[in-house]
């Protein structure tokens, strides 16, 4: 007998009013003659176009010509290769040419889905029986780019939720340029992608033991300049960059909501998307709270497994995974340390879930199968759904699984509390299947969700709905645990 499973009535759909304001990088011929006409204006005929497109747009973003400052700075090689001085433009032109050089970037006309669920960090002011949280999304947009955005609410002691409304501006974060790298650990991740040889060794060995973004740019452009440098060692610098470049922080102004805050590729190695960021609380020995996100970089070409790290929701620190485990997708870390090692889930091999531990969090090296496809509603696949969460009975895993027709279903699995490589329960039936009001969408019959919570003895799963929308269920977890331990 199957369980009940209650679907909420709420459901979030994309919304293609949500835009940021994105760098429009023209072709060199063309950014050229803009700006050639542009320096050829009169001030006059400047000032009124620009007084146009601020009276259009500018309660559209917050602090726009601040925007606009930017994008001229990013176009001003342009300007210098027309031989002209960029100090002598006029303030007025300069907020001119940065809006030819802005566009508005839709984050979810496509799709918001594959949400993930955690326990907001400020729990005050709530009634009894509430639980303040925050939903995090995979949001996609124009050339299918995802990225990360959030919503946060209340559930309150009848298990109903309620959203607090968006922000009206959306804003991406200011990239923090002094992000420390572990040279030990970045030779590690050289060696994983096939980058050793007599250049990288002599870069490295120009590096102290820990080392800024800036000081290997130096030791790079040293190299540069004294070796001699064929194809294979030009690209060796060139990949030497594009993995340094995938470690960075991020941080958000203090007055934005948190549904003002978008997680927007970065790196070189997200550049086509931050896919199905897996959110969880994760508790310290020393009781300190962290919350960390895994989720998959990709370039268009390569994946590449990622772990965010944030205390507040404001500030992110951005690292790769690395390690010979670290393959495919589908990661997940358990919300604590289990015998002093860290606890991950992974998908290796793209059909069977497996069970990694290590001393350190972006190092891992070793797995073992925990379980494989078992029922027609698995056979093609079987990954996990989020974070494995707490229980009194064992440790609470909530899975997909692909069977006929690439029909996805959601299931759950228990693991021993002391030794979670051990399955102690299992459903032979999925908890929720795609149901006819689900079924289409930019992929058709898919249910999943990358993370769930507890409160107050009730199951909260929120999914995502054939890749288009998301909504959310509840499960009695007591009937749950009596289910999986039959």
């Amino acid at each position: 007998m199957r369980i009940t499973v209650n679907r909420k009535r709420d459901r979030i759909y994309p919304d293609s009013k949500r835009v940021i304001t994105r760098f429009f990088n023209h072709p060199e011929t063309k950014a050229k003659s803009i700006l050639q006409k542009i320096l050829e204006m009169k001030e006059i005929e400047a000032e009124i176009s620009l007084n146009l497109v601020l009276r259009e747009f500018a309660k559209r973003h917050r602090n726009i010509t601040k925007i606009f400052l930017v994008n001229f700075t990013n176009a001003i090689h342009f300007i210098k290769e027309l031989a002209e001085d960029p100090d002598k433009i006029s303030l007025t032109k300069k907020f001119l040419i940065g809006s030819y050089f802005t566009m508005e970037y839709s984050l979810e006309s496509a799709a918001l889905f594959n949400p993930s669920i955690v326990e907001h960090p400020e729990q005050n002011e709530l009634e009894e029986g509430q639980k303040r949280i925050i939903v995090s999304f995979r949001a996609t947009g124009e050339s299918h780019i995802s990225s990360i955005v959030f919503r946060s609410g209340i559930i309150d002691k009848d298990f109903n939720l309620y959203f607090d409304s968006p922000g009206k501006y959306i804003s991406e974060a200011e990239i923090i340029k002094g992000h420390v790298y572990n040279k030990k650990e970045f030779i590690l991740i050289l060696q994983e992608h096939d980058i050793v040889n007599d250049i990288s060794a002599e870069i490295m060995n120009k590096l102290g033991d820990y080392f800024y973004y800036s000081g290997l740019k130096k030791a790079i452009k040293e190299v540069q300049e004294t070796a001699t440098l064929n194809l294979d060692r030009e690209k060796t610098l060139k990949q030497i960059m594009w993995l340094a470049k995938s470690h960075y922080e991020i941080v958000f102004s203090q007055d934005t909501d948190i549904s003002e805050r978008t997680v927007f590729p970065v790196s070189r190695t997200e550049s086509n998307g931050i896919e199905d960021a897996r959110f969880v609380k994760f508790t310290e020995d020393n009781g300190e709270t962290i919350y960390y996100a895994t989720y998959t970089a990709y370039d268009g070409y390569t994946i590449l497994p990622k772990l965010l790290e944030t205390k507040d929701f404001y500030h992110f620190k951005n690292l790769p995974l690395h390690g010979e485990c670290t393959k495919d997708k589908n990661f997940a870390l358990f919300p604590r340390k289990i015998n002093g090692h860290y606890a991950m889930l992974s998908r290796l091999d793209g059909v069977n879930q497996y069970i990694m531990f290590s001393d350190n969090i972006t190092l891992w090296e070793t797995a073992q199968m925990l379980v494989e496809p078992k029922y027609n509603w698995e056979l093609i696949q079987i990954g996990n759904c989020g974070s494995p969460i707490e229980t009194p009975e064992g440790w609470l895993l909530i899975t997909h699984g692909v069977g006929q027709m690439r029909k996805y279903s959601i299931g759950a699995i228990l693991l021993d509390l002391q030794d979670p490589t051990k399955v102690i329960g299992r459903l032979n039936e999925p908890l929720i299947v795609p149901n006819e009001d689900e079924r289409e969408g930019y992929v058709p019959n898919v249910v999943y969700s990358c993370g769930s919570i507890v409160h107050n003895g009730v199951l909260f799963i929120p999914y995502g709905i054939s890749d288009y929308a998301s909504s959310f269920a509840t499960v009695n977890l007591k009937t749950l645990m009596a289910k999986l331990l039959e």
